[in-house]
């Protein structure tokens, strides 16, 4: 009469029999090759009597061999408890194939002797099914399914009921034997799989093709979700019936997690680059853009002086709001492309918003509600006030747009502390969330996605240009902070503003001097050299200069204006331009710093990023410039003055 044990010894070796798709074999403590299954002589090609007593590194490569690497693995294998590797391995007949290889150490379960390895190999260069029976002792194949861990292995009756369970299936499921067995395996399934019966399916492909292999969302005991590699092989017997399943399992979660942190990785760096090399072309533009407006602007400026005719004037007008209109959408281009100027204070955001209410209230409408929400300690920001206010005009302007039979808007703020190892763009640190929030129609994931790209809109032709939120994000960016999306269709929109946090305040906005006030005091006719490698901006900068009674020398690169200064170092202020071939403005100005040290110098530049390096007494002057600009910048440079 069979006992229980001998069953469950022939349901273990018909188990490993079963299983084509592994080699299985074990090892004794020197490396020596004590049983072999038909995974392996699948794999490697070899018969029993061919390699039962051989050492197992006659399957490593020569190179391996020369590094010792079989020996390294049963000695990681021995003190960490498992080795796992994927390399080149060698057949009977010297071909090559690549394999997925664990090794985990064998213990007498009763007297903790050291028995030796146990050693799964995967062929992963092709993964063919095949029927051949393994073949081991009963003691051998039942402590080799226990000594592995990295893969539950167990079989299930023609019906999927459990019928025993390996230390792997203990240690990724989280049931013990006696939890388990007489269970049916339905159980690791999710509830949506269970109630579209997977599992019988499962079945009947590996009764009906003899495998099944699949990946999916798996259940341990305890709820938790794993994403599991599965196999299920049908057992048969002697006469070819089918008498039950052998099943293996493999905890994928670290990988799967890994990859999708890889793909996500790669979008957002595809992304990343787009948006760079997006901006590294629309700064060029906007700077090339800046110098042509340059010279409109001026020549207009001068233009106007002269003409007397109403109508004249008219058109010089009309084309100076053109210009005008041009510098804002430079400006715009420039802030995607975090080329802007900025000039960066403390700034109070209750009391900035506060002071442009009258201003958006006008540009809203009366069919726009508009609400503000600040708390009492709110942190000032690090910002320039003048392009915050933009952005915020921006931003309301566009959730005007998308309400257009009224609603209502809400501009607020609040304290916000980004820790330290946070994933995402901005640094740890405190920040400030400026936020307009609509009740329009809100936006689709598509839309959302594309709304940040330059030049895209929903509005209609003639009504966006596509660069409001771009000219917000870049400017957030450049002061260190972000701007954030949040939309749903028929919930309305949030734009939130990232600002980093500054020093509080010594006083309030109204402190700050007026952007377009005249200069404090006049500057008599001095001698100015003027440097710019474009014909045209440089005729237009020489025309302005003699127009405001100046006397100008020209010179069309750096080289030339040393060459004319070290002829005729009689000059009252050097103006010059930054972007100019072989010497750049920078340059020029350090070399004239040190051989003529405290001459008077103004950077005409439409560029934001500048040397650090830069003397303290060099004036910046932001192209396109009108020619009140430029006389405030001559008169701040203390040009004409008695130099120290």
């Amino acid at each position: 009469m069979t006992s229980q044990d001998d069953v469950t010894q022939d349901r273990y070796r018909l188990l490993i029999e079963a299983v084509t798709d592994y080699a299985i074999y074990m090892l004794d403590p020197d490396g020596n090759i004590v049983s072999w299954n038909a995974g392996a002589r699948r794999f490697k090609g070899y018969e029993d009597h061919e390699i039962i007593g051989e050492h197992f590194s006659r399957f490593y490569t020569p190179e391996d061999q020369a590094a010792a690497l079989p020996s390294r693995a049963l000695k990681i294998a021995q003190s960490e408890g498992r080795f796992e590797n994927e390399g080149w391995r060698v057949r009977k007949d010297g071909t090559r194939f690549w394999a997925h290889v664990i090794i985990d150490p064998i213990v007498h379960p009763v007297s903790g002797r050291a028995l030796g390895f146990a050693k799964i190999t995967r062929d992963l260069t092709e993964r063919r099914k095949q029927d051949e029976a393994l073949r081991r002792s009963e003691q051998s194949f039942r402590l080799l399914v226990q000594g592995v861990t990295d893969y539950a292995i167990y079989m299930l009756d023609e019906q999927g009921t459990v019928t025993n369970w390996n230390a792997g299936a203990e240690r990724i499921k989280g049931y013990r034997p006696d939890e388990i067995i007489g269970r049916h395996f339905s159980v690791f399934y999710t509830q949506e799989e269970r109630e579209a019966k997977v599992w019988e399916r499962a079945l009947a492909v590996a009764r009906s093709a003899g495998n099944y292999q699949t990946e999916g969302w798996r259940v341990r005991k305890n709820g938790e979700r794993f994403w599991a590699s599965v196999a299920i092989d049908p057992i048969r017997d002697d006469q070819h019936n089918i008498i039950g399943f052998a099943k293996i399992t493999r905890d994928m979660t670290e990988r799967r997690q890994a990859e999708q942190a890889l793909e996500a990785a790669r979008e957002a760096l595809y992304q990343s680059q787009k948006m760079d090399a997006l901006g590294q072309l629309t700064g060029g533009v906007a700077h090339d853009f800046n110098n042509l407006l340059n010279a409109v602007v001026g020549s207009l400026e001068l233009l106007r002086k002269q003409v007397t005719d109403e109508r004249q004037l008219g058109l010089i007008e009309n084309a100076l709001k053109g210009a005008t209109r041009g510098i804002t959408l430079t400006q715009r281009l420039l802030a995607f492309a975090r080329k802007q100027d900025l000039q960066v204070s403390s700034v109070n955001v209750y009391e900035l918003v506060a002071g442009m209410t009258d201003l958006l209230s006008r540009s809203l409408g009366t069919s726009i509600e508009l609400e503000t929400s600040f708390p009492t300690s709110l942190k000032p920001v690090a910002a320039d006030p003048n392009q915050i206010e933009l952005a915020v005009l921006n931003l309301a302007v566009n959730a005007r747009d998308a309400m257009p039979e009224g609603g209502k808007i809400t501009i607020s703020a609040k304290n916000e502390t980004v820790p330290a190892g946070s994933a995402g763009s901005l640094q740890p640190g405190e920040y400030v969330r400026l936020a307009v929030t609509d009740t329009g129609a809100g936006m689709d994931q598509e839309t959302l996605a594309r709304a940040s790209e330059p030049f895209f809109t929903t509005k209609g032709i003639g009504k966006g240009t596509g660069l409001g939120l771009p000219m917000v994000m870049g400017t957030a960016a450049q002061l260190g902070g972000r701007l954030e999306l949040e939309s749903r269709v028929g919930e309305g929109t949030t734009a939130a503003l990232w600002l980093p946090v500054s020093q509080p305040l010594s006083g309030s906005l109204s402190d700050a001097p007026e952007a377009n006030a005249e200069p404090a005091k006049t500057t008599p006719s001095i001698r100015v050299l003027a440097v710019d490698d474009d014909a045209l901006v440089l005729m237009n900068t020489v025309a302005l200069l003699e127009d405001l009674g100046h006397e100008v020398v020209e010179a069309g690169s750096g080289r030339e204006a040393l060459r004319m200064m070290g002829e005729d170092a009689a000059f009252d202020l050097v103006i010059t331009d930054q972007a100019m071939p072989h010497m750049t403005g920078s340059q020029l100005i350090t070399e004239l710093n040190d051989r003529w040290p405290g001459i008077p110098i103004i950077l005409a530049t439409g560029y934001a990023e500048l040397p650090d390096s830069l003397p303290a007494h060099v004036k910046r002057l932001s192209k396109p410039f009108w020619q009140k600009d430029l006389e405030r910048a001559i008169a701040d440079s203390n040009a004409g003055q008695p130099r120290r």
